[in-house]
């Protein structure tokens, strides 16, 4: 069992699909490249000891407790490594998992509020509409909550699909404008959009795409207090299509700039506006993009607004 069990953890390709971590970033694989360092680093003191160390007794002696030294500080580093590891497994599992489960209970709740508020249950007074539209709405935040966390789950566990098809940028991003219209009117924004001419059709995961977009629009509508304007941009750029969309919205802090894209952040002045949202959009976007083979940045500046813009590459 012992010599199984130290099998077992030499199989680093084993190991790391346990974690859902590249070789690159397995403990055990991290261990065995910092024992050939620490053997090397070994025989190179050994002779240089030697040298100048007249008892050869000595420079042994020393050269191995160095060595027990540094191997026992590289097991104990890598088994840290490898209880982070652990940790984030289970936590992508937890979220995984979690979400599976929600799914259900919150399709049910809106089909069932659907039937309520269609008044084929009985007649609903005003005020009775009133609490069910509130229901409604929470009920939808939570599902988009609860896509944006499976997708987050699959992102992290390497199972996001990624179906490619040839199709029109222009032509999708039109119909997402169409779709905002009624968010972005009732919040007081206007959205113009201008394309370059026969743009050529790209071959990417068209959802996917789709999911990239309607995050950053939606995110700029959000972010765009009073009257606001929305610019969207579409040209070819160096064998790329080019994407651009700029707000005069709140901007983003310096100083949070550089967590933009990290899970479940939310810069400071998101909370001072009252502005909802998980900090989960921008990390999605940005990692569909580079499964895509693609690249996003921004320019931003607090008070004046933000410009996001991507890359694809056109097949």
């Amino acid at each position: 069992m012992a010599i199984k069990k130290i099998f077992s953890q030499l199989d680093f390709f084993g190991q790391c699909r346990k974690y859902d971590i590249p070789i690159s970033q397995c403990p055990q694989f991290l261990f065995l490249i910092m024992g050939l360092v620490i053997i090397s680093s070994s025989i190179i003191t050994y002779a240089l000891g030697t040298r100048y160390i007249r008892d050869p007794e000595i420079a042994l002696l020393l050269v191995l407790s160095i060595t027990a030294v540094l191997l026992i500080l590289a097991y104990l580093i890598s088994r840290s490594f490898e209880r982070l590891a652990q940790a984030n497994r289970l936590k992508s599992e937890f979220i995984s998992i979690v979400s599976h489960q929600l799914r259900s209970p919150l399709s049910n709740m809106r089909w069932a509020l659907e039937i309520l508020m269609s008044g084929k249950m009985g007649k609903i007074e005003e005020k009775q509409l009133e609490y069910f539209s509130i229901l409604k709405e929470n009920s939808d935040r939570m599902r988009e909550l609860v896509k944006d966390l499976l997708t987050v789950s699959r992102i992290e566990t390497a199972r996001l699909s990624f179906k490619k098809e040839m199709f029109s940028l222009e032509r999708l991003i039109k119909e997402l404008i169409s779709s905002f219209e009624p968010f972005s009117k009732a919040s007081n924004t206007e959205i113009s959009f201008q394309a370059e001419k026969d743009l050529p059709m790209i071959l990417s995961d068209r959802e996917k795409i789709k999911l990239v977009i309607e995050n950053l629009i939606d995110n700029a509508i959000r972010y765009t207090k009073g009257k606001g304007k929305i610019e969207i941009k579409l040209k070819k750029k160096d064998g790329n299509l080019y994407f651009e969309i700029k707000d005069n919205g709140v901007g983003i802090p310096k100083g949070d700039q550089k967590y933009v894209f990290q899970k479940f952040f939310r810069s400071k002045n998101a909370s001072r506006y009252q502005t909802e949202g998980s900090g989960l959009g921008l990390y999605i976007v940005k990692s569909i993009l580079e499964k895509a083979k693609g690249k996003i940045g921004f320019r931003s500046q607090e008070g004046k607004g933000s410009t996001f813009w991507f890359i694809l590459p056109i097949k």
